[in-house]
C-alpha cells in the first residue's frame, strides 16, 4: 500500500488563479491523480509573462502534478465530458463565478444525489449568504474589504497598500486542503461524501484572529465611539491617514515602540520579537539598556512618553552595529531576532536548503526550475514534489480515453470545438 495519504484519490479541478489550483497541487503531492479542466485558451495564469508557450512562473507555482484537459464548459458537447469526469472522481473542486457551478450541474446539491460518496470543495469570495454573496472577489479587493490591508499597516502616499504576496488566496487554499482531508477522513468512517465551503473573506478574517476578539463589556462602548467618530471624519472628507489614527490597537506602547518591531542597523534592518517580560529583560541586557517598567509600574499617563524615550535609545543603539553583529549577540542571549531578508535570498538560504524546503524541478521546456517543496512533510515520503504538468492540450486524448471515450468520440469532440488536441495543432497557448 502506498505511503502517500491521497494515493488512489481522483480529483477534478474546475479552478483558476490560486486557491483551488494550489489546493489541488497539494493533493497531487500527496499522491492524488488530478485532472485540471482549463478553458480552450488555457488557465489565465498561463498568459502572465510567458517564459515558454503556456508556461509562466504563476502557472508553475501552483499547477504541478496535474493532467490538463482543455474544455469549453458551455459547449453542448462538453456535458458528456463533465459527467464522465465527475463520475470518475472522489473530489470535485470549483471556484467558478457565482451561479456558474449551478448552471453546469457542479454544485453539491445536484451532484450528491447521483454520487453520495463524492466530496465537493468550493471557494467563494464572500460565502453563500448575505448582500455580497453574488459578488466576485480577488485578493487585493478582499484585503481591502476584510480590514487586512489596514491591519498590515503598509501605507504609501497616505493610502493603505496590499501586501504583495496574495496572503488570502494561499490561506484559503490551506483551509480548503484541511477541509478536503477532513471530508475524506469522515467518508472512511461513514461512507458519505460532503461539501466543503471556504470563503476568501473568512480566510482574511482568520489571518486576523489575534485581534478578532471583542469583549462586549470592555470593547463595545469603545468601538461604538470609534465607529461614530469614523463616520463623522468620512462625512467631513478627512483623509485616510487621519481616519486611521483613531483606531484602537491591542498592542501596548511598549510592544509597538520597543519590543515587537524592526530596527535599522548599521547596514540593513533587524526584527525583534520579545513578548514576555523575561525576553524583554534579556533584550535590555543584550543592548546595554534598562527599562524602568521592569522594576516598577509606569503610570498610564506617563507610559507613552516613557517608551518613546526608550525607543529613541534603542534606535540609536541598534544603528551602531551591523545586522550580523546584532544577530550574533541576540542569539547568544536567547533573544528572538532576525535580520530582514529579501525574498530572492531565500532560494539558496542554508536553512531552507538543509530542510529540503525547496525542490529543483526538471521542467520539459524551461529546464531546471527551483520551486517550493510540499509545505507538509509526512514520514515515508507521504508528500513528494510533483512533476511538471505536461504542455497544454498535449494529454487530451489520453485523459478522454481513460474516461471511456473511444477514438471516434474524441475526434468528434475536437472537431466540434468542445476540446482541442495541442499535439495535432502543433502549437500551444
Amino acid at each position: 500500500m502506498s505511503a502517500q495519504p491521497f494515493a488512489g484519490i481522483r480529483v477534478v479541478e474546475f479552478g483558476q488563479f490560486i486557491a483551488v489550483p494550489f489546493a489541488a497541487q497539494l493533493l497531487s503531492e500527496g499522491g492524488a491523480h488530478v485532472v485540471k479542466v482549463e478553458s480552450l485558451d488555457g488557465d489565465p495564469t498561463r498568459h502572465l509573462a510567458p517564459l515558454a508557450p503556456g508556461e509562466t512562473r504563476h502557472f508553475i507555482s501552483r499547477n504541478r502534478g496535474k493532467h490538463s484537459l482543455p474544455l469549453d464548459l458551455k459547449h453542448p458537447a462538453a456535458k458528456t465530458v463533465i459527467e464522465a469526469l465527475v463520475a470518475s472522481a472522489d473530489i470535485v473542486l470549483t471556484n467558478l463565478r457565482p451561479g456558474l457551478a449551478e448552471d453546469l450541474g457542479l454544485n453539491y446539491a445536484q451532484l450528491s444525489m447521483r454520487y453520495p460518496r463524492l466530496v465537493v470543495g468550493n471557494v467563494t469570495a464572500f460565502g453563500h449568504h448575505g448582500p455580497d454573496a453574488g459578488l466576485a472577489g480577488m485578493d487585493l479587493m478582499m484585503q481591502a474589504r476584510s480590514g487586512l490591508m489596514v491591519a498590515a499597516g503598509k501605507v504609501t502616499g497616505g493610502l493603505p497598500q496590499a501586501a504583495d504576496p496574495p496572503l488570502i488566496d494561499y490561506m484559503c487554499a490551506m483551509m480548503l486542503s484541511f477541509g478536503l482531508a477532513s471530508a475524506l477522513f469522515r467518508r472512511e468512517r461513514t461512507g458519505r461524501g460532503g461539501e466543503i465551503d471556504v470563503a476568501l473573506l473568512m480566510a482574511a478574517l482568520t489571518l486576523q484572529n489575534n485581534s478578532f476578539v471583542r469583549v462586549e463589556s470592555i470593547d463595545g462602548p469603545i468601538h461604538a465611539g470609534v465607529l461614530k467618530e469614523l463616520a463623522e471624519l468620512r462625512q467631513a472628507g478627512a483623509p485616510f491617514a487621519e481616519q486611521s489614527t483613531i483606531l484602537p490597537t491591542v498592542r501596548t506602547s511598549s510592544m509597538s515602540s520597543v519590543y515587537y518591531r524592526t530596527y535599522a542597523t548599521e547596514d540593513a534592518a533587524i526584527a525583534i520579537a520579545c513578548v514576555s517580560p523575561s525576553l524583554q529583560r534579556r533584550l535590555m541586557a543584550a543592548v546595554g539598556l534598562a527599562d524602568a517598567g521592569h522594576e516598577r509600574p509606569i503610570e498610564r499617563a506617563q507610559m507613552a512618553q516613557h517608551y518613546a524615550d526608550l525607543q529613541r535609545e534603542m534606535e540609536a543603539r541598534l544603528a551602531s552595529r551591523s545586522t550580523a553583529e546584532w544577530q550574533a549577540i541576540f542569539e547568544a542571549a536567547g533573544v528572538p531576532a532576525s535580520g530582514v531578508k529579501f525574498p530572492l535570498e531565500l532560494a539558496d538560504d542554508e536553512q531552507v536548503t538543509a530542510n529540503d524546503f525547496v525542490h529543483d524541478l526538471d521542467h520539459p521546456s524551461l529546464g531546471l526550475v527551483r520551486v517550493l517543496a510540499p509545505p507538509v512533510q509526512l514520514d515515508g515520503d507521504g508528500f513528494r514534489p510533483a512533476f511538471a504538468t505536461a504542455a497544454f492540450a498535449s494529454e487530451t486524448r489520453e485523459i478522454l480515453g481513460a474516461l471511456g471515450f473511444d477514438d471516434g468520440a474524441i475526434a468528434d469532440l475536437i472537431a466540434a470545438g468542445a476540446t482541442r488536441d495541442g499535439r495535432e495543432e502543433g502549437s500551444s497557448v
